[in-house]
């Protein structure tokens, strides 16, 4: 039976329920529509009801006097992350603080966090903050603050009590995958300034541009890292490494505009929301900054949202290689809407799609080229990726991981490139990328041969 034969049934059906009960209608299948609705909404009254008696027994009973405020905000919030992963509500100070986060700088501890089911899970932490000072990895789970848990607490009140006055102490207890053992983290809270870009020279004129977040910054810091790149070395630059690898994302605009830093013309992105007419796509609206020098990004489990955007575009208009591991996969758009009382919410209103129209939601964007940042062992509970939290948004909609082509402009040198460091290879120093990040490595060999296959000579 065809679609149109189902519905015509069932709404047969709903007509002749209510026939039952009345002596004729017109228009069966519309009376029974609006039965059906006039049902959906007492019991939505009757809901409303419930929580008007709940909330006035709270206010009576509870064994402590409770503020009104307090109460309607958790219930608002409660609603909002029942939802997904990444729906919530903000209070004002909430909602400023946010503000304030986008423009780059904030204080508190520079860490990116998630709600999943009442557990509180790093996305990652930000670079040259006290959390990425102290080695806190995306994937760790927070339990306690000072000694006390977490359990039963809002993400909202776990970032608020993150936070605090420069120079002030806190404790994070930490669980971590493969570590039996809970590990005790203090922390110092800095006035956060993020420095979103970073770059230097590699050596053969190869420059590395690093990007933390999608700031109001990102676009207009990668364009002037690389014209600082190329003053610095006298105008040379055959090829450029960006580092995308924890970074969780930010600005929609930004992740269009740097992409369209590299890409000059097509579909950067699309997202589709519930209502057709909300559904928008973005194109490129700039030059290649590389006038089309070589191009590899470097992803991890820590790439999200934004990062995922350009690493998607860049992948499918076969402009980069892709190196590293599975990112994240937050393939969901979230729109701020403010609300009266200086507060807002954060609801998620569409999922987006690559160029080639893969959704990547709880899939991520799988590398080019693999390579594991060290060579331990699987981690032994979830939480690294999107597809680990509860509630999360189904991929739908999109053409399928198999909507592009097998690569076939791959350096040969690729075959030779591990997928993970040896066992004997040295614990990362940051202040020795070069030495101990077997990654970025491994990068710079897949460059070079990029950087000379451009350069050989056509047969």
């Amino acid at each position: 039976m065809d679609f149109r034969a189902r519905r015509w049934r069932y709404g047969l059906l709903i007509g002749t329920a209510f026939v039952a009960g009345a002596i004729a209608g017109p228009d069966l299948g519309a009376l029974g529509r609006a039965f059906a609705q006039d049902s959906s909404r007492t019991d939505m009254y009757q809901m409303l009801k419930v929580f008007g008696d709940v909330m006035q027994r709270v206010r009576a009973d509870y064994v402590d006097p409770v503020d009104d405020k307090e109460l309607i905000e958790n219930s608002i919030n409660g609603m909002l992350t029942g939802l997904d992963p990444h729906s919530s509500y903000m209070n004002a100070k909430a909602f400023k603080d946010m503000q304030i986060q986008t423009k780059g700088e904030f204080g508190g501890l520079g860490i990116e966090v998630n709600e999943d089911k009442g557990i509180i899970r790093v996305v990652s932490p930000i670079d040259d903050t006290p959390a990425a000072k102290a080695g806190i990895k995306p994937g760790d789970i927070i339990t306690a603050l000072d000694g006390k848990t977490l359990i039963g607490m809002t993400l909202n009140d776990a970032v608020d009590k993150m936070r605090g006055p420069p120079n002030s102490k806190i404790v994070l207890t930490i669980k971590r995958q493969n570590i039996d053992k809970p590990l005790e983290v203090p922390l110092i809270r800095e006035n956060i300034k993020i420095q979103v870009v970073k770059s230097r020279m590699e050596p053969n004129d190869i420059g590395y541009v690093r990007l933390s977040q999608f700031t109001e910054q990102a676009d207009s810091g990668i364009k002037q890292a690389v014209k600082d790149l190329r003053a610095k070395n006298g105008g040379k630059l055959r090829g450029l490494i960006l580092d995308l690898r924890n970074d969780p994302g930010g600005l929609l605009d930004q992740a269009v505009s740097v992409s369209s830093d590299f890409i000059d013309q097509g579909e950067i992105v699309s997202t589709r929301a519930r209502h057709p007419e909300d559904s928008q796509r973005w194109d490129a609206k700039g030059e290649d900054i590389l006038h089309g020098a070589p191009l590899v990004v470097l992803i991890n489990g820590g790439s999200a949202s934004a990062s995922e955007i350009v690493s998607g575009a860049l992948q499918d208009h076969r402009r980069a290689i892709l190196l590293g591991t599975r990112s994240f996969g937050k393939g969901s758009v979230q729109t701020v809407i403010p609300l009266p009382g200086d507060g807002a919410m954060r609801l998620t209103t569409a999922r987006y799609y690559t160029p080639s129209g893969r959704s990547i939601q709880a899939v991520g964007i799988v590398p080019d080229v693999p390579v594991q940042e060290t060579a331990e062992a699987a981690p032994a509970f979830g939480g690294e990726h999107e597809a680990d939290y509860n509630k999360i948004l189904t991929n739908q909609g999109g053409t399928g991981p198999q909507a592009l082509p097998p690569r076939t402009d791959l350096p040969s040198v690729v075959k030779q490139i591990p997928d993970k460091p040896p066992a004997d290879f040295p614990k990362f120093d940051v202040a020795k990328p070069d030495q101990t990040d077997f990654q970025l490595q491994q990068g710079l060999v897949l460059m070079q041969a990029m950087v000379a296959q451009k350069s050989a000579p056509a047969n």
